[in-house]
């Protein structure tokens, strides 16, 4: 039996990633969100509650992980950020195993992940798939979002890759700020071609 093409898609904050992951599954592609795995990883009962608080004492409670509190523990520190990527990815990695080994009989998966480029996640994939949209578009998108400031949106757009680099690298781009028309046939085409 063949494995599966697997397709790393992502895309800086804003830029549509979530509507083209929508989209692979409205046509049956089984899809993995990374973001979705972290938030298990730290809600409650989650298997990395344990170990961020010990290394983080005080940002966890019976609710899960309070952001506010882990951030305010991690933000400018570089090294303190490195112990709680250390905790996480490997555990990021056991889920998105799974997700590989439940989906194996797939033609064609999909590994929706923010940082694919800027922690090494391309490496582990067939293809490279980047959701893209203007300037404009993106930062009304994200600035139109309840409690983001632009403050908070310049220090996100800061710990990503730049979109003119994604664009670069990605093996496809998805264009998501000319219509959903346009993203939906580009998505379509794809599977088509590789399912």
């Amino acid at each position: 039996m063949r494995r599966p093409v697997v397709i790393g898609l992502t895309g800086s904050i804003g830029m549509g990633k979530s509507t083209v992951a929508a989209m692979f599954r409205r046509l049956g592609v089984p899809v993995y969100d990374a973001d979705a795995a972290v938030r298990a990883l730290q809600g409650p009962g989650g298997a990395a509650l344990g170990r961020i608080e010990a290394a983080f004492p005080g940002v966890t409670g019976v609710a899960g992980l309070d952001r506010a509190k882990l951030g305010a523990a991690v933000f400018g520190a570089p090294e303190k950020l490195r112990v709680l990527e250390g905790i996480l990815y490997p555990l990021i990695a056991e889920t998105q195993a799974r997700f590989r080994r439940r989906w194996r009989h797939k033609r064609l998966v999909v590994l929706d992940v923010p940082l694919l480029f800027e922690k090494g996640g391309w490496r582990t994939v067939d293809m490279t798939v980047v959701a893209s949209a203007p300037a404009r578009v993106q930062r009304g998108r994200v600035l139109a979002r309840p409690g983001m400031t632009r403050d908070k949106f310049a220090g996100i757009l800061a710990q990503q890759m730049g979109d003119a680099e994604k664009r670069a690298r990605a093996d496809l781009v998805v264009e998501t700020g000319r219509g959903r028309l346009l993203t939906w046939r580009t998505v379509r085409a794809l599977v088509r071609e590789l399912g």
